[in-house]
């Protein structure tokens, strides 16, 4: 990046150079026709100019800040028994803490995509990640067990901000031939939190209680807020060029405009259209509907398993509660997989691209690792299910959640590439409207998986979500293969792409 540091753009509330200020715009300067701002080549400000290592430390503190918030959502479950006999509630009361976290993934995302889109990314993640911070510490401290509930909530609420900010700031720092890397790595924070989640919570649990679990994740996310905050700065073009266009008209006292505003758009109506679009993309956009519906399956799916897990490796076998867990690391090394093949999918795609001419990308090109996700899970979930009973060793079982993580990851990386390639500037509200769905059944599943596995036995319960991945298995094959169909009758795709492109 010419002539900044990355890390000074934090504190530069105007986004403008003397060359800015010579820059011949179109237009006229007047109200009627006012000066267009867009990108200029090599702009130090555009975050796409940005150098790599910039990009990448963005990346990396980013996707630690989501794994802190995945790994809180089900950590929780390492103190479910000591909550139990301190507060003298039901195991099903107990994991309330972990409903009432998750389905906060629901609400917060649709109000941080609409607050980044607004504001910017710089202070939705300060404001939400801080807030996120205190509410762990409010857990850790908490002296009745509504009052740990109600801290729960707000750390989901608030913690649910990574889950679209993370996508997007991806999207406006790297052009969609560079996105797959950094993807995975957001990708696998997202699930490997979750995961490492239950492992991390019940040795903590046994160690220090479960205030000693809220205090890790507290002193965990206080300490990426204080990082991120410090370095990294405003991403979203369509802010940072409404701010540089403010800052010219009152240094010239000519009107300028970002050229990607439309004309006479209020600041209301800005807000107003950003709340409303996470809602719009989920209920009129096809394809964001038919891909919220399948991973809000395969996501619940996720959720189910640990509660599942301790039924049937602790309760049924015998295992101690920390060691119970430990099954998660097949889950575990199945997602690194994922994340192994989607980059190597994506390498060989860019590969086969590079032929001499410049070939149209199309964002169906992203869903193949999805195919084969989509397969891979229904045949992990059924070897879960018939291999778990005591009398069997637990390496085929494990073997079976391997196979699950694997498409889980494959099915995750794809969908979510998909919706920020086609949505581009829009990415935020895609990714949120996309985890509507998701989060609530990600909330309900552990909350009937006890009474499930004691009325239908470890089998046949485990078989259920098998059955389910199963019936999903059309869905990505539809896409690939109707994909540009659905696409055209997506008319916020189309407007997205129209927007994007007036930015330079």
């Amino acid at each position: 990046m010419a002539n900044h540091r990355t890390w000074r753009l934090v504190f530069t509330l105007r986004p403008i150079t003397e060359e800015c200020r010579q820059h011949s715009y179109e237009g006229s300067g007047s109200a009627e026709s006012p000066y267009l701002v867009q990108w200029r080549a090599d702009d130090p400000f555009d975050p796409r100019q940005f150098s790599r290592g910039s990009k990448w430390l963005f990346v990396i503190i980013l996707s630690l800040a989501t794994l802190s918030v995945a790994l809180a959502s089900s950590a929780y479950t390492g103190g479910v028994a000591q909550l139990v006999d301190e507060y003298h509630v039901s195991t099903t009361t107990a994991l309330l803490g972990v409903s009432l976290f998750v389905v906060c993934f629901a609400i917060g995302p649709l109000l941080w995509a609409s607050v980044s889109e607004i504001f910017g990314r710089q202070p939705t993640f300060f404001i939400s990640f801080g807030a996120f911070t205190v509410a762990n510490i409010g857990a850790a401290c908490s002296r009745s067990f509504a009052g740990l509930l109600v801290c729960r909530f707000l750390a989901g609420a608030f913690g649910s901000s990574s889950l679209v900010h993370t996508g997007a700031v991806l999207a406006d720092l790297f052009d969609v031939e560079d996105r797959a890397a950094p993807l995975g790595i957001f990708t696998a924070s997202l699930f490997f939190g979750p995961t490492l989640g239950p492992i991390t919570g019940s040795f903590l649990g046994m160690a220090y209680g479960w205030r000693g679990i809220e205090w890790f994740l507290a002193i965990m996310s206080g300490s990426l807020w204080l990082v991120g905050s410090l370095i990294i700065p405003e991403t979203y073009s369509p802010v940072l060029l409404r701010r540089r266009a403010q800052a010219l008209s009152r240094l010239d006292g000519m009107v300028y405009r970002s050229k990607a505003e439309k004309p006479d758009t209020s600041y209301a109506s800005i807000v107003k259209t950003a709340c409303v679009r996470p809602w719009l993309l989920l209920v009129v956009e096809p394809v964001v509907f038919l891909l919220s519906a399948y991973l809000a399956i395969e996501y619940g799916i996720l959720y189910l398993l640990f509660a599942a897990f301790p039924i049937v490796y602790r309760d049924q076998r015998g295992w101690s509660a920390g060691v119970a867990t430990l099954p998660f690391l097949a889950v575990l090394v199945g997602m690194l997989f994922g994340v192994a093949y989607c980059n190597v999918h994506d390498r060989l795609r860019a590969r086969r691209n590079k032929d001499g001419t410049k070939r149209a990308f199309a964002p169906e090109q992203r869903l193949q690792p999805a195919t084969v996700g989509a397969v891979a899970i229904p045949i992990g979930l059924f070897l879960f299910a018939w291999t778990n009973a005591p009398t069997v060793h637990f390496m085929p079982s494990a073997v079976g959640a391997a196979f699950f993580g694997f498409g889980l990851v494959n099915i995750f990386i794809s969908t979510s590439s998909y919706l920020i390639d086609s949505y581009s500037v829009f990415a935020a509200s895609s990714l949120a409207a996309a985890s509507v769905l998701r989060s609530v059944l990600g909330a309900v599943f552990p909350l009937f998986t006890p009474a499930m596995y004691d009325a239908l036995g470890i089998h046949w319960a485990s078989s259920i979500p098998a059955f389910l991945s199963l019936a999903c298995i059309p869905i990505p094959f539809l896409l690939v293969r109707c994909g540009p169909w659905l696409r055209s009758r997506c008319k916020y795709m189309v407007l997205a792409a129209e927007t994007a492109a007036q930015l330079r």
